[in-house]
């Protein structure tokens, strides 16, 4: 029943495309629709990749996950380049990281009630977050006096993100040797569709969220003025939650049947694969289109550091419950009032 639901939202993409070329309506309107299309079209590309990856093997299942599954995020992000919207685009990140370690895992603790999760591959994860928020200081620490974006700020951000992906490839080759299949078979199993079929859904879908996501992009700055919030609080918390609808709603129905373990792993995993992959990413395809400084402020630095060391404490002794899972939460609404207090960035 909920897969028919969300197939038939999928009808609202090319809806919102229609209307923002024939119609042109309000703004605020056409952000809050498109931020709406985005969710079924990010579940649909998880649902292809995930069908994809039968055909594959994990070796290239991963890849597609981690490309494919970033998708809607990456789109943002160039878009928000190629328009000149940095600060937009660096809160985005940093919110998509947060909202994964807070939001997304605490919300699956809550669905999920008392388990067991991997104490092993969570500190992983939090080590890799670490890791990055630490290479993160490099390019910001410089950008906290002067104009964030400037030259020399880029520059100094490419051999961070060649590090971090480097990371990222061998954190990739040691998960996968650990572990056969992140997947883990439940005894509903899916039939999976033809790995063309799954290539064109991913194509479709690719394709449909660039065009959406340049609707969200451009009417941000109207929406954001509207409703009196600043880009940076809407970056960070809007769209880093719509970016990461697939794994957002992902993880809490796993946690929900009962696969603490699987959902802390999505969650953990996520946020981590932002950090090491997403980010850099970013970073190193804006010289195509104009030079992008990972100059995050010293909020989303402390947000991101405060968010790793909190949900590690939580999450110590390895085991879940809902009390926990309230606590994570509560310290997303921390962040939450912290990114709209903050407003945007004046230099």
């Amino acid at each position: 029943m909920v897969r028919r639901i969300i197939f038939g939202t999928l009808a609202l993409a090319p809806l919102v495309i229609a209307l923002h070329y024939l119609v042109h309506p309000d703004e605020s309107v056409e952000f809050v629709l498109a931020a709406l299309a985005l969710v079924p079209l990010a579940w649909l590309i998880g649902e292809a990749t995930e069908h994809a990856a039968e055909h594959t093997g994990p070796g290239i299942g991963g890849f597609l996950n981690a490309t494919f599954g970033n998708a809607p995020e990456l789109i943002i992000a160039l878009i928000a380049v190629n328009q000149g919207l940095t600060e937009v685009v660096r809160g985005s990140l940093t919110g998509s990281v947060i909202g994964n370690l807070l939001l997304v895992l605490g919300a699956s603790l809550v669905a999920g009630g008392r388990g067991q999760l991997d104490r092993y591959s969570s500190f992983i994860a939090f080590g890799i977050l670490a890791f990055a928020t630490v290479m993160f200081l490099i390019p910001a620490i410089p950008s906290w006096e002067g104009d964030p974006d400037r030259a020399s700020l880029a520059r100094l951000t490419v051999p961070v993100a060649i590090v971090l992906l480097l990371v990222y490839v061998g954190v990739t080759w040691y998960s996968l040797r650990r572990h056969h299949t992140l997947h883990v078979a439940s005894d509903e199993e899916i039939r999976a569709w033809s790995l063309r079929r799954a290539i064109v859904a991913l194509a479709l879908a690719t394709v449909t969220t660039a065009l959406v996501a340049e609707i969200l992009v451009g009417s941000l700055e109207v929406f954001a003025e509207r409703v009196g919030l600043s880009q940076f609080f809407v970056a960070a918390v809007i769209v880093a939650i719509v970016g990461n609808a697939a794994e957002h709603g992902g993880a809490v129905v796993v946690a929900f049947r009962g696969k603490i373990a699987l959902a802390g792993e999505i969650a953990l995993a996520s946020a981590a694969q932002v950090a090491v992959f997403l980010i850099p990413a970013v970073a190193l395809l804006s010289w195509l289109i104009d030079p992008l400084a990972l100059s995050f402020r010293p909020v989303e630095i402390a947000a991101l550091a405060g968010s790793i060391v909190y949900t590690a404490i939580v999450l110590f002794d390895g085991h879940s419950s809902r009390l926990r899972g309230g606590l994570l939460l509560g310290g997303y609404g921390v962040i939450v009032i912290a990114f709209f207090l903050a407003g945007d960035r004046t230099f």
